[in-house]
């Protein structure tokens, strides 16, 4: 165990069967949190797996089905928890549709479909788990939600306009919680990852097209999901004297967030935005 900054706490990551989101749960674990892990149901194998993982090394976990698009799912996923751990602490909020990213082409050739499918998903999502979510870190008495954004969302890009409207809307919906919220304790923060070597990247994405992007970075290596689950871990306790909220963080692949204040800093993970391939 990496210490027990959150013994005791009750942490919710939605979106954690794979990639980043099982890597956080992995790491929150280390840190001492009880975890509820939410995935969609079709990936109930994959979310077993990482509950598993998480039990192997000493955490607490369950798993729970979650529908982004479904209301009645966000409501079910925080009186859960509640029920069952007694109050919810903090929640990352991890969760977007990629299935259909390279459908997201651009604003002249994308369907209707996919834009409604990206912003039902991405960015109506959050707000329905925000909606539920942020009561019930009011009645602990606070409480902290990091949600994962995209760098595509401030960087511009020829390609997935869907994906960077949906990810820049879930910025704005980042500032209003911490604006709205704050002074009641609301900790709120998006982190702006760029290019993940998450294990899914590593088996799909051609070779030379790591090379380039390595080649564009800052970084000697690429971004990795721990960096991701470090920034979150980071962010989850209530940590009062420094009182982030409201800040995007994007982090340099490799700086460990525990090490670092994220008091108006900016740390870019991965080091470039995402091209297509």
């Amino acid at each position: 165990m990496i210490g027990n900054r959150l013994m005791g706490k009750v942490v919710i990551v939605a979106g954690a069967s794979s990639g980043i989101g099982r890597v956080t749960a992995r790491r929150l674990a280390e840190e001492g949190a009880t975890l509820v892990l939410a995935s969609p149901a079709k990936e109930a194998d994959a979310l077993a797996r990482v509950v598993g993982e998480v039990k192997e090394q000493g955490g607490v976990a369950i798993a729970i089905p979650f529908d982004a698009t479904d209301e009645s799912s966000s409501r079910a996923l925080v009186e859960t928890t509640k029920q069952g751990f007694g109050g919810i602490d903090a929640i990352h909020a991890n969760f977007a549709d990629l299935g259909i990213i390279f459908q997201d082409t651009d604003a002249i050739t994308v369907s209707d479909e996919v834009l409604e499918r990206t912003l039902d998903v991405n960015l109506k999502g959050m707000l329905r788990l925000t909606r539920y979510g942020v009561p019930a870190l009011l009645e602990r008495g606070g409480g902290s939600i990091i949600y994962t954004s995209s760098i595509s969302s401030i960087s511009g890009e020829a390609v997935r306009p869907c994906y960077a409207m949906a990810k820049a809307g879930l910025n704005a919906l980042v500032r209003h919680v911490a604006s709205r919220w704050g002074k009641q304790g609301i900790r709120a923060n998006a982190i702006l990852p760029g290019f993940v070597l998450t294990e899914e990247n590593r088996a799909r994405v051609p070779s030379d097209f790591l090379a380039r992007t390595l080649e564009e970075t800052r970084s000697t290596r690429l971004g990795d999901p721990a960096d991701i689950a470090a920034m979150v871990a980071f962010c989850s306790p209530r940590m009062k004297a420094l009182g982030s909220t409201g800040r995007r963080s994007r982090s340099m692949a490799g700086r460990q967030c525990d090490e670092a204040s994220v008091l108006g800093t900016s740390m870019m993970i991965g080091g470039v935005r995402p091209r297509a391939f």
